[in-house]
Formats: structure tokens, sequence, C-alpha cells
């Protein structure tokens, strides 16, 4: 297992999300890699996780996700990957005392790559479907909740997400309504909807 800090786009290490890139064995009649271990995952993050629940989501491509997140009492950190094609995957540091508040990272995960991004409690997160479809699975820290669900607008303008367009080919970025009536980064920073 190969472990990555990932910088922001000022050049910034972000502390906290961890771009995880399992080993595979492959040869001429498949491949093999370990998808989840907790030991060695504890160990990798510097902590014992427990997960609460495991999410698997299919999307065409153009369809972005997010920015969401939860807050207490139940905040949710998660660990994701694409099992079936490719998604941009982004975490945007909404804790307010961290020295990268505001600022964002993005990974591709992919079926090909096998890469998994482990996003910790403090984060908003979404990705952008780039491929034909895509199946993303997550593993949660914290059960869903409702009433502590927040969204932060894809596109905000303070965040500057430097989100893939280009790679839809000919396809439209597809929000659900929930997600198109997200609030922006400063308003939900202005009603106290971040972390402290």
């Amino acid at each position: 297992m190969q472990l990555e800090q990932l910088n922001t786009p000022s050049g910034a290490v972000m502390q906290g999300p961890l771009l995880i890139t399992p080993q595979a064995f492959g040869d001429d009649r498949g491949w093999f890699f370990e998808s989840w271990n907790q030991h060695k995952f504890n160990e990798a993050v510097g902590e014992s996780v427990l997960f609460s629940q495991d999410n698997h989501s299919r999307s065409i491509q153009g369809v972005l996700r997010g920015l969401h997140y939860q807050l207490a009492p139940e905040p949710q950190a998660k660990l994701v990957r694409a099992s079936v094609g490719a998604i941009y995957d982004v975490a945007v540091d909404i804790r307010s005392g961290s020295p990268t508040y505001g600022a964002w990272i993005g990974a591709e995960l992919s079926a090909d790559n096998k890469c998994q991004l482990w996003i910790p409690e403090g984060f908003a997160h979404g990705f952008l479907t780039l491929s034909e479809v895509a199946e993303v699975q997550y593993k949660a820290r914290g059960f869903w909740n409702k009433s502590c669900e927040r969204a932060i607008v894809w596109n905000d303008p303070d965040l500057a997400i430097a989100w893939p367009i280009d790679r839809l080919q000919s396809a439209e970025v597809s929000l659900s309504s929930k997600d198109a009536k997200a609030a922006g980064f400063k308003v939900a920073a202005a009603a106290g909807d971040v972390f402290p």
C-alpha cells in the first residue's frame, strides 16, 4: 500500500486526506488486490477507525455529487473508491482553524488505478463522473443523519475547484436539485456550518 498526501493548487500540503494506492497482483488471467484491511488502514492513518456503513452509487457521465458533509453530533469520514469507471474526487478543507481552510485537493479514482481517497471529518466531499458510467463505493465512519447533513455548491467561485469538465466530451454537468440549491462557502461559514 502506497500513501500520498495531496497538495492544494497553491502547493500547500493538506493534512488529513490521503490517497491510497493498493498493491495489485496480476497476470494474464486478471488481477487481485486487497481493497480493505483494518490493521493496515489504521496504521496508515494513525488512528483506529471503525466504519459504520458502506455506500454504493452508480452515476452516468457528467453526474456531479457534492459537496457534501455532516456536522456534529454525527460527522462523517469516508474512504472512497471507484470500482467501475472513473471519477474526479474532491475534498475541501472546512476546518476553520486549519492552515488550508477553504482549500481543496482532487484526485482521479478509477477501476484501473484502484486508488482510494481517505477523507476525514472536517472536509466537504464531492465527485464528478468522468467515464460513461461509474460505480463509487465508500466506507463511512458515522451514520447518515439528515439533520447534520450540509452541502456547499460545487462551482463556488471562492473555492475555485478545477473540475475537469473538458473530459466530459458532450455530456453536461448533472446535479440533484438539492446540490443545485446548495449554499456558497462563505454563506455556510457565516451560518456556522463549518468545523472549528
